[in-house]
């Protein structure tokens, strides 16, 4: 799936949900479905800063597509990590560094988390952006 029909599937389910009552019960399942993260990727290194709770976040290079784990000690802030992972694991860095994320306004994600939560949105998407520049030079210089 590409990035935006991922985005675009977000964004669609979001439409037939009539409060944010069952938006934020929406998120936490999304969060439900990420994969355990590996207890040795929680590490301080992984830790995204600028996050009022506490979101691992780690990257790896395989075939020259970008994979990510990452876990958070709030259920809601995990499917909020969740859905960045599940709209950028699989994707090439180049892909990741020219995609136009729509999905957290058009869902109005930004409006209904607390300032310091919404700070750790923009957090997590740097973090996610810089380890796709990383991996672009890392396959540049082979």
């Amino acid at each position: 799936m590409t990035i935006n029909a991922q985005q675009d599937e977000y964004v669609a389910d979001f439409e037939f949900l009539e409060n944010w009552e069952q938006r934020y019960e929406y998120i936490i399942d999304v969060g439900a479905k990420l994969p355990p993260m590996e207890e040795t990727y929680k590490t301080p290194d992984n830790i995204i800063k600028g996050c009022q709770s506490t979101v691992w976040l780690h990257g790896e290079l395989k075939d020259d597509r970008v994979y990510f784990a990452a876990d958070s000690n709030t259920q809601i802030i995990k499917g909020v990590v969740a859905m960045f992972v599940f709209v950028f694991s699989g994707h090439t860095p180049k892909e990741i560094l020219d995609a136009d994320i729509y999905f957290v306004e058009k869902i109005g994600l930004q409006k209904f988390l607390s300032g310091n939560r919404s700070n750790g949105l923009v957090a997590m998407l740097k973090q996610i952006k810089l380890y796709a520049l990383a991996f672009q030079a890392k396959t540049l210089q082979q």
